[in-house]
């Protein structure tokens, strides 16, 4: 390609020329980016006119300037400023880059600025053709990584960020990489978090790849609705889909998760079937937590999807409805994106025996004196040793009468007093002041119970915050719970 005319995005590959000193470079076309112009730093870069051994060679230098060969004073940038560094037409002693517009270089300050270039001019990597492809470099990103060794400026945008931060990772220019990471980080945002993740994947931040998952944590569904999340690949789709601290329904995820496998068909130009859908997915399909749906939500979704087999939506819908459940290749871990230690408060001082069941539900009212998170209860199970409830839990906010969470589900005991965790599918929010009732709804045998209930339970943490809770009796036929005795020991929460 040589020093033609710069050419399109469709250009012939980006092609390096030496300029050698004999190169008639005033015949060159002016380019559209600046020519870096620095004077020789060390012999042996040039040919015997640039070494001043030549026939043609400058017998005398100005006064104040340095003979080729001559070492470059290390503070010449800060004496004379970028701009010194600058013209438009490459001296004597430079070698043209040609960055589909003819970009001049000096090998001396790129070879002692990047290792990469010092072996590519002069180690084992030396090459003696006239012309180096490198067909994998962006013009921009070539200019700014050669502005950054000349001049230390540094000058990247949204659109050449990343073929920036690739060709200082190619050319070992980690001040650089610095830069660009450090420019994606400030403007990460949940719109484009899935394709910046999938480059600091493939350009190993896991810095930058760090951040982008803790966006997602936070903002899935804007996250997922963006255009750049049906443009990731396989691995990194698994990478998200194992994450225990996505906020989003399942549902939703799943219903993401087909719009990713239809484009995904269409980029390995296959028929988008439901066939091809599953094929593509592979086991990014078993990472999706159908469990936790709603037997609404799984009807109306997963269901109906086709990519499912006939045997796992009837195993599915059996784990809904029936127990004890069968199992399901699927997990029903919640998802929780949730930041800090797991806290629970127990409301009784005392358990007692023999708490029957008769399909009313045990309630208690409740206000907590800060914003929380609650994600389960604590039961108490049977006296006739291993059984296995069905249970309904709630969260209902008292004076709209609004069901804020539930989950139909079951648990085991093993005929101890203890306590056994049931957990809600989701977190629930519960703000400061407000009243609540907190419900539970068991079918199974006569259980322990708890007594000498407080209306009043302190949970402090180590950093000496406290979450108060004040428990109030529910108005209504409450299966005999109340403040003084009764069933829901446990509240089990984040701060």
């Amino acid at each position: 390609m040589g020093a033609g005319k710069a050419s399109g995005p469709k250009a012939d590959p980006l092609r390096l020329k030496h300029c050698l000193g004999g190169a008639d470079t005033a015949a060159l076309p002016r380019p559209a980016i600046l020519f870096f112009r620095l004077r020789a730093q060390s012999r042996g870069f040039f040919n015997d006119r640039d070494k001043g051994t030549g026939p043609q060679a400058r017998r005398t230098s100005r006064p104040g300037e340095r003979t080729p060969g001559a070492p470059a004073s290390q503070d010449f940038r800060r004496k004379r400023g970028p701009s010194a560094a600058l013209s438009r037409r490459p001296p004597l002693g430079t070698r043209l880059w040609a960055v589909r517009a003819p970009t001049p270089h000096h090998a001396p300050v790129d070879c002692l600025a990047a290792r990469c270039l010092r072996r590519m001019f002069n180690g084992g990597m030396a090459t003696t053709s006239a012309e180096i492809e490198l067909p994998d470099v962006e013009p921009a990103a070539f200019l700014a990584l050669l502005r950054f060794l000349y001049s230390d400026e540094v000058q990247i945008g949204p659109e050449t960020v990343m073929t920036t931060l690739y060709t200082a990772k190619k050319y070992a220019v980690p001040a650089l990489e610095a830069h660009c990471v450090e420019f994606l980080t400030k403007h990460l945002r949940a719109d484009n978090a899935f394709m910046l993740l999938t480059q600091a994947r493939l350009f190993d931040e896991p810095q930058l790849a760090s951040l982008c998952l803790d966006t997602i944590d936070k903002s899935t569904m804007d996250a997922i609705s963006a255009e750049g999340f049906t443009d990731i690949d396989i691995d990194t789709l698994c990478a998200v889909l194992e994450r225990d601290t996505l906020s989003i329904r399942e549902s939703r995820l799943f219903g993401a998760v087909v719009r990713w496998a239809e484009a995904e068909c269409q980029r390995q130009q296959l028929p988008v079937t439901f066939g091809n859908k599953q094929k593509v997915l592979g086991k990014a399909l078993s990472l999706i937590r159908f469990p936790l749906m709603t037997i609404e939500e799984f009807a109306a979704g997963p269901a109906q999807s086709g990519i499912l087999s006939d045997r796992e939506v009837v195993n599915l819908f059996l784990h809904f409805t029936v127990n004890p459940k069968p199992r399901v290749e699927y997990t029903d871990r919640p998802r929780c994106c949730l930041r800090g230690k797991e806290c629970c408060i127990n409301r009784f001082q005392q358990v007692e025996s023999r708490w029957g069941y008769s399909g009313t539900s045990d309630r208690i009212r409740f206000t907590v004196n800060r914003r929380i998170s609650i994600v389960g209860f604590g039961l108490y199970g049977s006296i006739h040793g291993p059984t296995d409830y069905q249970v309904n839990i709630q969260i209902i906010e008292y004076e709209k009468k609004q069901t804020l969470g539930q989950n139909d589900t079951g648990f085991s005991c093993d005929g101890t007093a203890n306590t056994f965790r049931v957990m809600f599918k989701e977190p629930i929010e519960i703000l400061p002041n407000v009243c609540y009732t907190a419900c539970a709804t068991l079918k199974g045998p006569d259980s322990h119970y708890g007594t000498k209930g407080l209306k009043k339970v302190v949970h402090e943490t180590p950093a000496a915050s406290k979450t108060v809770f004040l428990f109030f009796s529910s108005p209504g036929n409450n299966n005999g719970t109340s403040i003084e005795d009764g069933q829901i020991p446990e509240i089990i929460f984040y701060t």
